[in-house]
């Protein structure tokens, strides 16, 4: 099993930034890919970013691009979702999860770290 913890939302006014890291513990030699989802109140959980975990490559949901990087660090067992120009649609829970293979899906989640943006 993989165990999977956020850390680093918090409140910030539109415009500002956040950092989120998700610290990977256990079985992380199968993972294949680590994302990024949120969830709003009163909405469906929503794909935000995604990175592979031993090559890197990355994918983004279009609502987050150009204003969000996902990044990782193998050494730490850590990935990182940077926030930058934050808005208040932005606020929800943010969980990260992982998968061990791209026909697999997400399999273990965090518990969630909240992020709310005010105007």
């Amino acid at each position: 099993q993989v165990q999977l913890a956020e850390s680093g939302g918090g409140m910030v006014q539109g415009g500002g930034s956040l950092r989120l890291s998700c610290a990977a513990s256990g079985r992380t030699d199968s993972t294949y890919q680590i994302g990024w989802f949120r969830r709003a109140p009163g909405k469906e959980r929503e794909f935000v970013a995604a990175i592979s975990w031993s090559g890197g490559a990355t994918i983004y949901a279009d609502s987050v691009k150009g204003r969000f990087t996902i990044s990782r660090d193998n050494a730490k067992n850590t990935v990182y979702l940077q926030m930058n120009s934050l808005k208040p649609e932005d606020t929800a829970v943010y969980y990260c999860a992982s998968r061990r293979g791209i026909l697999v899906g997400y399999e273990y989640w965090g518990q969630g770290t909240q992020v709310t943006v005010s105007s």
